[in-house]
């Protein structure tokens, strides 16, 4: 799994838009790092550096974004990478660029299935086809008070965390694909349709309603980690909010995991 370098300079790239979030507050904590560079790039502008000429710069491309969904209609329309992004972005990855995705990037390029096979799993805002099964819309609840447990004690990613800590944030009822990924962390949250919202009803104007929703019981994985050709890949559900960009706890888990890819 290799070690941690904490001395070494990074320089990383933020690729930001599509949730909403508060830009100062999720800033800081990029900020609190000591010894890391970060320069903020919303979409689509960052689909000009999703290759590996270009993301030189960069040690590690970290995603708090959303392409691929236009939600400036109702429902949202669905818009396909163009083939520039797709072989662009896989080159990176046989290059073996780091890559960390963090809260709604697991919902990126819905049209595109390689995408979620990279990150390790899906979100779907309506109905979809996932690894050639249909399944429902993905689910969401807000200011979840819940606790996180470590899974892997010995991955470098949870240097210096307790066993288990307390965070308040968004959680996702979504689809993992977890036979290909290395559990890192868990929630105690009940993942099943009495506990969350349907995303197609709140896109289509029905906020916080699972009504007609009958989303099988999902995975209480908030974070993994993975290996996608010779990139280290890690993905952390936790990150909706001020409560969470201010937790200690949440911020070591983030430095490490962006140390840990750049490795």
């Amino acid at each position: 799994m290799g070690i941690i370098d904490y001395h070494s300079p990074l320089n990383i790239l933020v690729s930001v838009k599509g949730h909403p979030y508060e830009r100062d507050a999720f800033a800081a904590v990029f900020e609190s790092f000591e010894g890391i560079r970060h320069t903020f790039v919303e979409q689509p502008a960052t689909q000009t550096f999703l290759n590996p000429d270009a993301a030189a710069p960069w040690d590690v491309l970290v995603f708090y974004d959303m392409p691929g969904i236009d939600f400036s209609t109702q429902p949202p329309q669905l818009v396909a990478p163009s083939e520039a992004v797709k072989t662009g972005f896989m080159e990176l990855l046989e290059a073996g660029k780091g890559l960390v995705f963090l809260h709604h990037a697991i919902a990126g390029w819905p049209l595109w299935p390689e995408y979620g096979e990279v990150i390790g799993g899906r979100f779907f805002y309506r109905p979809s086809d996932c690894r050639s099964t249909p399944v429902l819309d993905s689910g969401y609840r807000h200011d979840v008070a819940h606790t996180v447990s470590v899974q892997d004690a010995n991955h470098p990613i949870v240097n210096h965390l307790p066993e288990s800590f307390p965070l308040t944030d968004e959680l996702y009822l979504y689809e993992v694909f977890e036979n290909d990924v290395t559990p890192l962390i868990s929630s105690d949250y009940h993942f099943d349709c009495e506990h969350f919202y349907s995303a197609h009803h709140a896109v289509t104007g029905k906020m916080f309603c699972n009504d007609d929703w009958p989303h099988p019981e999902g995975s209480s994985l908030i974070g993994w980690t993975k290996q996608h050709d010779k990139s280290r890949i890690v993905y952390l559900q936790p990150g909706d909010g001020p409560d969470t960009y201010a937790s200690p706890h949440y911020r070591r888990l983030l430095e490490n995991a962006i140390r840990w890819a750049a490795a």
